[in-house]
């Protein structure tokens, strides 16, 4: 695998760097999660008027970039490291891909191109705690996560032809101020239930939103009650939704571990400028070998991510299709190529090593990122305690995104079950 970036990936990084730097700095940051969205709707629009971030890994046909999913774990890197909140997970990571691959054309024709140039934003609803599950990272998604046909979760019913929703879901990410919801819902009664996905309008009568107080202030939840809400069904009610929902996980799991690489590198980054500065017995605190031994392990514990989350990305890249579905596509870099002119075969097939191993970098990256934090936190003495300084950001980042879409061991336990790693071989007699 090459893993040398295109010079639009190059570019698109480094766009992004500049923006985010200029307009998500720790005062900007910490205004923005005191807005009602937890967000600066500013910004996101200069992230889709620039660079077109929401749409990057949407067709053109639907006013997207059209580039792979690759490209858009990349830009995550960059976000991760600002720790931007933004839309962008909810919006163009969780719920547009879903609406790409499930919806019909009428619904992709309406949705989508008000998703790319950022006047509409989406979130996935999933009852909580069960968006891991969903989402086939720490278990199969065929289990009754959305409610199994009892009480609880999220129901569905058709009334005289139209669809109706009631239930709850809570710890839905950006779900109090998205203009649109992919909900997950059951329907059948207990014998014959089944998960289907829903779209619900933001603005739906009986829809109420409550914004919850979260671990990780970067990553705004939110509580959705639906009291018997209208609304579309998502494509058919034939559609293989467990199978869309984890095709969504594995492409998740390489984002958020690209965003953890990028938050763990800036943490890192953080404390050996700061060790740089700060004078002890005479000398600067970086120059003392067992500090430089511990800032050591940790480099070389974020760059191993950082390799897990590249391959993740061209993993889920290597996914894309024309037309922006599943199906052979677009690499990261060269890294698809069994050569250096682009030829060749790519590494695994359908079910081969190059697939669904989301899980395992995401596993990978926020250990890294939670090391690289705690130590941060550690090495700045007093003041890495306090409220005012941010080495906390980096530490609950990585602890709130394990209580979503973990814990960590769960990612690596699913990960070899569906490998069939620890099953015994068979000995003929």
């Amino acid at each position: 695998m090459d893993p040398g970036f295109t010079a639009e990936q190059d570019g698109i990084r480094r766009t992004l760097r500049e923006l985010l730097h200029k307009r998500c700095g720790p005062g900007e940051l910490r205004a923005a999660l005191d807005t009602p969205g937890g967000h600066d709707p500013a910004l996101w629009a200069a992230l889709a008027e620039q660079l077109g971030l929401p749409g990057l890994a949407l067709p053109e046909a639907y006013g997207g970039v059209g580039c792979s999913r690759a490209d858009l774990a990349l830009a995550a890197e960059e976000t991760g490291r600002a720790l931007a909140p933004s839309p962008l997970l909810a919006t163009s990571v969780l719920a547009a891909p879903l609406i790409l691959a499930l919806g019909a054309d009428a619904q992709r024709a309406d949705l989508l191109p008000r998703i790319c140039d950022g006047t509409l934003t989406a979130a996935l609803a999933v009852p909580a705690p069960a968006l891991a599950t969903a989402l086939a990272l720490t278990g199969s998604p065929d289990g009754d996560w959305a409610g199994g046909g009892r009480a609880g979760g999220v129901q569905a019913r058709r009334v005289q032809g139209v669809w109706r929703l009631y239930g709850e879901a809570a710890q839905v990410l950006d779900g109090h101020s998205a203009g649109a919801l992919v909900v997950a819902a059951h329907t059948g009664g207990y014998a014959r239930s089944h998960a289907l996905l829903f779209v619900v309008a933001g603005d739906a009568a009986g829809l109420v939103r409550t914004r919850q107080t979260a671990l990780d202030a970067t990553r705004p939840q939110a509580r959705v009650q639906l009291r018997d809400v209208r609304a579309e069904l998502l494509g058919s009610e034939e559609a293989d939704v467990p199978a869309a929902l984890a095709r969504v996980g594995d492409f998740a799991a390489a984002f958020l571990a690209c965003e953890a690489v990028g938050a763990a590198d800036r943490a890192l980054e953080r404390t050996v400028e700061y060790l740089g500065r700060r004078e002890q017995f005479g000398r600067v605190i970086g120059s003392f070998q067992a500090v430089q031994h511990r800032l050591a392990d940790v480099y070389v514990q974020v760059q191993a991510a950082r390799s897990a989350a590249y391959y993740a990305a061209w993993a889920a890249g290597g996914q894309d299709g024309p037309d922006g579905r599943e199906g052979p596509g677009g690499p990261l870099g060269r890294a698809h190529s069994g050569g250096p002119d682009g030829s060749g075969e790519r590494v695994g097939g359908p079910d081969g090593p190059g697939e669904r191993v989301g899980g395992l970098a995401l596993a990978q990256a926020l250990e890294a990122l939670r090391r690289a934090a705690a130590e941060g936190v550690q090495l700045h003495g007093g003041i890495g305690f306090t409220w005012e300084h941010e080495a906390h950001l980096s530490f609950k980042r990585a602890a709130g995104d394990e209580l979503l879409f973990g814990p960590v061991h769960r990612l690596r336990a699913h990960a070899a079950e569906g490998a069939r790693l620890f099953e015994r071989p068979e000995v003929s007699v």
